[in-house]
């Protein structure tokens, strides 16, 4: 596509036809997101039926060149999907955002096409050889949320295309545009039918759970969600990978040192205006230097431009949708209420436009506070103090989410160690949410079951099958 509006057009229905998305920095209109019914849906389907298999016969040298042409293909369009992104999900363009999450789309396709991924031999004594290989699926439904809606499509998709499945994708119904316009930019490189998107409505969604012709579901969202699909996908006996809610936790030992993690821990929480699903999003800080860290994160996030993500300047946009902005004001205000210290932020401008809650950090709250217990999934950070790192661990783990979670300090070997303690997918030192294509991530607990990235997330997207003799 050569211009924004083009790319637009090329994915917006008739008008009166669709649904108009609205900008959640502005109010105004960004396009008309075509409805999809059950008919659309079971030809999406079909087609994906009949392109999958002459797919799967080209082989992984084959599709991993496809992948690598629409990574190209990406890239050419990158700063149109940018706008869109920008426009339709509320994320500035700078910063770790819309023009990040756009780069990061192409580099996973990359990376995804060139993970090497050979037979096993398991045994091979003389008398017996027995090889482990991977087959395709066949066709895989990727259902993805409005926070990171490009960027996990291609975390769903590249694996999925590599080892040889069709792909149909139910975007979220708040940031269908940018997922359809995506896929219309692969498109352009891929077989006709592997790759589509059904923008639909719940109803017509919940087909894919229980449709006879998918033969596995990638899910990013919410725990209810994912209990949803558990329950829908089993008279199929789906194969499923659920990354689902977290509540990330992120312990400071009391030898770091405040001002050096400042910055870093204020992106590990505030990434995406706190709309990451493993994002820091509650901070447990050592006595002996918990009003310096409470000091220096404050002047961090004091300095971060937050407003209409087309401004060049702003690094923190709204919240994506009203819905989630109640539950963020409604958190912070039981925080107050319950004589929490605000350090920073927490009082948002009632006539401002758009769905903004300004940066937040709240010190002093008991560990059992909604602010801390609930994912709030936005712009709000809860610090707690702690005395001994058993304490701490124990609030750590005390929850039913196991996403992520980060431990801070000047002694690696340290952290490591309080880090084989906590009950979490990924536990990052010294950061926290840096996901890598390279690197296995998946959730403990109720936050999911199944590994996406790496050599494990490729095997993750086929049936193993054993050759012996």
């Amino acid at each position: 596509m050569e211009t924004y509006d083009a790319l637009l057009a090329s994915v917006s229905a008739e008008p009166g036809t669709g649904r108009t998305i609205l900008d959640p920095a502005t109010g105004e209109p960004v396009g008309e997101a075509p409805v999809h019914g059950l008919e659309y849906l079971e030809a999406a389907v079909s087609a994906a039926q009949e392109a999958q298999p002459a797919w799967a016969a080209l082989g992984h040298s084959a599709r991993s060149a496809a992948l690598l042409k629409a990574a190209d293909a990406v890239e050419r369009s990158a700063e149109e999907l940018a706008q869109l992104l920008s426009r339709e999900q509320g994320k500035p363009l700078n910063g770790p955002n819309a023009r990040f999450e756009v780069g990061a789309c192409v580099a996973w396709l990359r990376a995804t096409a060139n993970l090497p991924l050979e037979p096993e031999t398991i045994v091979d004594d003389g008398q017996t050889r027995a090889e482990l290989h991977y087959k395709p699926i066949g066709v895989v439904a990727a259902i993805g949320p409005w926070n990171w809606p490009m960027m996990i499509a291609i975390w769903q998709i590249a694996p999925a295309l590599r080892m040889g499945n069709a792909v149909v994708v139910k975007p979220s119904g708040n940031t269908p545009l940018s997922v359809l316009a995506l896929a219309t930019v692969l498109n352009e490189e891929l077989p006709e039918g592997i790759l589509s998107v059904v923008s639909c409505g719940r109803e017509v969604g919940a087909r894919l759970t229980d449709h006879p012709a998918i033969g596995k579901i990638m899910f990013t969202g919410s725990t209810a969600a994912g209990r949803a699909i558990i329950k829908s996908s089993a008279d199929t006996v789906k194969r499923l990978t659920l990354e689902l809610g977290g509540n990330d936790a992120g312990i400071v030992l009391p030898d770091a040192d405040p001002k050096a993690i400042a910055e870093d821990v204020f992106w590990g929480a505030f990434l995406n205006t706190g709309q990451t699903c493993a994002a820091l999003k509650r901070l447990y800080v050592h006595d002996d230097i918990y009003d310096a860290v409470c000091e220096e994160l404050t002047a961090v996030a004091a300095a971060m431009p937050m407003g209409n993500g087309l401004d060049e300047d702003n690094v923190l946009g709204p919240l994506q949708n009203k819905a989630q902005y109640d539950v963020v004001a409604g958190l912070v205000e039981a925080a107050k209420a319950s004589g929490a210290r605000v350090l920073l932020g927490g009082n948002p401008e009632p006539d401002q436009p758009g769905y903004f809650y300004p940066t937040t950090l709240v010190a002093d709250i008991d560990n059992d506070n909604p602010l801390v217990a609930e994912e709030q999934f936005g712009p709000a950070l809860p610090i707690i103090r702690y005395s001994t790192i058993d304490e701490a661990v124990e609030k750590a783990n005390a929850l039913e989410v196991g996403l992520g979670a980060s431990v801070w300090s000047s002694d690696v070997s340290a952290a490591r160690g309080v880090a084989s303690r906590i009950q979490a997918g990924t536990v990052w030192i010294n950061r926290h949410g840096a996901v890598d294509p390279r690197i296995p991530f998946g959730g403990a607990k109720q936050s999911g079951y199944g590994l996406e990235f790496g050599v494990e997330g490729l095997k993750a997207l086929g049936v193993p099958q054993v050759i012996n003799g």
